[in-house]
């Protein structure tokens, strides 16, 4: 018995059964290339709908587990961008903080804030389409941001101050002491 069996909206593949049916299973790069699409897609979406350029896929496997466009403008939220709008997404509905097993599929290289909720979210691959060129080219320059993560905090372009001897319950010791605590 010969049938075409679905993988996803798009493609299908062709099986044989003999005595045991034997799929052909997708490769990773095949679902890298289809779920990076889809963020580009999303990317462009955003736009139509009032958004910034940017997309942006979790995934868990060959699952699509959240997506998301930019959304800065539409939210009056400097952090809404599609990476973070996707990882809070798929922590909602995952209901947890931790995404090691997923996959970040992003239309841009994430930026200097997201990169860190990468990081965060324990997520351990990021595919993406442009670079940090491409989103220069287009007016979304990261440089800025860059060059002040690499300076002492005294030579930055806003003003830190550190005050060491802030009461306020001394915080960390608490941390340390909190039974319940679940680390991140």
């Amino acid at each position: 018995m010969k049938e075409f069996i679905p993988v996803c909206k798009t493609k299908y593949i062709f099986t044989c059964q003999f005595t045991v049916k034997i799929y052909l299973i997708f490769n990773s790069m095949d679902y890298d290339r289809l779920f990076l699409n889809r963020a580009v897609g999303i990317a462009v979406s955003g736009i139509e709908e009032g958004g910034g350029p940017f997309g942006a896929v979790i995934a868990r496997g060959n699952e699509i587990i959240a997506e998301s466009n930019n959304t800065v403008v539409l939210a009056r939220d400097p952090t809404a961008h599609a990476e973070i709008n996707v990882i809070r997404k798929a922590s909602a509905i995952l209901g947890t903080h931790n995404l090691p097993d997923c996959t970040l599929y992003t239309s841009c290289e994430p930026c200097p804030m997201c990169l860190g909720a990468v990081y965060w979210s324990g997520i351990r691959k990021v595919v993406y389409a442009y670079d940090r060129m491409d989103a220069a080219s287009a007016g979304f320059s990261d440089k800025f941001i860059y060059d002040e993560i690499m300076l002492d905090a005294s030579s930055r372009h806003i003003l830190f101050l550190h005050i060491p001897d802030c009461s306020g319950g001394e915080p960390f010791k608490r941390w340390e002491e909190f039974e319940d605590k679940i680390s991140y």
